[in-house]
């Protein structure tokens, strides 16, 4: 059986700071889904080929921006489009959109590619975003798509607690870090493009 191509992809974690601590936005994958049926993720998917023309820069600081250009194959998407992917995704699957503020309001924080043998595989970019650049009502999911069900704010113990991809779990202890304030020695890299897969650190 030849394997899945690998799809680049781009994934927005909304957070915010709530009465008890920080909490993210998460949804369920529909339990026919071909991918993760079920599983509790964060907004995102496919990079799409309009993602490209819609590409806006500002959104991204030059380290985050020369960062999504390393340890890429050659056809790989520009940093902007990748923003563009991750933006429309949390619109279509949220509703939710991520204002044009004047200043950088997603962070690169980590990569992981799907090992092989998946039904679908990505090459998936996670974007922290905070939640105060969200225009509109960060409550309002009546425009959502629905391919994301039961979408609401958790408290990270509590998402912890849900029914996660591997990835997603790693992910929300790099989160749970970092709004702490804790440093990123280089963005976190679960690389399985290969046979053998490696951990990097993209810096």
């Amino acid at each position: 059986m030849t394997d899945e191509p690998i799809r680049p992809a781009a994934t927005v974690v909304l957070w915010r700071l709530y009465r008890h601590g920080p909490q993210v936005l998460m949804g369920q994958r529909g339990a026919g889904a071909a991918f993760m049926p079920s599983k509790f993720v964060f907004p995102g998917g496919r990079v799409d080929p309009e993602d490209h023309s819609a590409a806006r820069p500002g959104f991204l600081t030059p380290d985050c921006a020369r960062r999504l250009t390393l340890l890429v194959p050659t056809d790989a998407p520009a940093p902007d489009a990748i923003v563009a992917a991750a933006r429309r995704e949390l619109t279509e699957e949220t509703g939710l959109t991520l204002a044009a503020t004047g200043s950088p309001s997603l962070r690169f924080v980590f990569r992981a590619i799907t090992p092989p043998g998946r039904s679908r595989r990505f090459d998936a970019r996670f974007l922290l975003a905070d939640a105060d650049g969200v225009d509109g009502d960060g409550e309002d999911f009546s425009a959502a798509s629905g391919e994301l069900q039961h979408l609401c704010w958790l408290d990270i113990a509590q998402a912890r607690a849900l029914d996660l991809p591997f990835i997603t779990e790693v992910v929300l202890a790099e989160i749970t870090a970092l709004v702490a304030g804790a440093d990123q020695p280089g963005v976190p890299f679960f690389d399985n493009s290969g046979t053998t897969p490696q951990f990097r650190r993209i810096v």
